[in-house]
């Protein structure tokens, strides 16, 4: 059998393909297990510098198996909720390339990045409610994105949202044609790659630990932040590659 997680590493960008496209990419147990196991990776791996999830097939994710997950138990391995968690406290770019049908879980996937690229033809929702189920994603991250009356509507009627709305919403930052969801992910991805490790590290923990702050807190959170990152090699190198006119080397220290 097919690993149910596709995980590659090139050129600094690591690339996280749900690989069940005949399940519509649902997430059972020993997908969320690869799952988790890959975004550790992500986190620690010095090697790693942004990370690209999507699906393969016509659907980036439909969530969660239910028949897999009546089968197995909730419990079973990581739940839903550790990976969202764990998405959070990568403090490297997490870009979601996503290629379809995305709903519940693999919706969480998709918010739990910090940009996300759609298909054109790609659909969104939370159906758990006509499954007589209840949501992680919607309460825990849809309705920390969007307002919460929109959130509402989405969670409470299970309605499915097509890909200008999320747009319109600001769930996504672009929608392309189909063929174009991997190209422009990647061009995002290599912009990223260009530029310091550390600094981006320091942005994005300092964005998101600063938003459960207070603003005080949180700017002085952010100039720590930075004053550790002046401290580096990375920062001397900016500095002088900028004077000679060149791309800077960076070294992540």
């Amino acid at each position: 059998m097919a690993d149910e997680l596709i995980y590659e590493i090139k050129e600094g960008i690591a690339y996280l393909t749900m690989n069940r496209p005949e399940k519509l990419n649902a997430i059972d147990p020993p997908m969320r297990q690869l799952m988790w196991d890959a975004f550790q990776d992500v986190k620690d791996n010095p090697e790693v510098r942004c990370a690209i999830v999507t699906g393969n097939g016509r659907a980036f994710s439909t969530g969660h198996d239910l028949v897999a997950m009546a089968a197995a138990g909730a419990n079973e391995g990581p739940t839903t909720g550790d990976i969202y968690v764990v998405q959070s406290r990568i403090w490297k770019p997490i870009i979601s390339a996503i290629n379809g049908v995305c709903l519940a879980q693999g919706c969480g996937i998709a918010l739990g990045s910090d940009i996300r690229v759609a298909s054109s033809a790609a659909e969104f929702g939370w159906p758990q409610a006509k499954r007589g189920i209840a949501s992680v994603s919607g309460p825990a991250l849809l309705s920390q994105v969007v307002p919460r009356n929109i959130a509402f509507e989405f969670l409470f009627t299970g309605d499915f949202v097509d890909a200008n709305k999320a747009l319109e919403l600001m769930l996504v930052n672009y929608v392309v044609e189909p063929d174009q969801v991997m190209p422009k992910a990647q061009e995002l991805a290599a912009k990223i790659v260009a530029n310091a490790p550390l600094s981006l590290a320091a942005i994005k923990e300092a964005s998101i630990l600063g938003s459960e702050m207070g603003l005080e807190e949180r700017v002085e959170f952010a100039q720590n932040k930075r004053n550790e990152v002046l401290e580096s090699e990375d920062a001397q190198e900016g500095v002088r590659a900028f004077a000679e006119k060149r791309a800077p080397v960076w070294k992540g220290r």
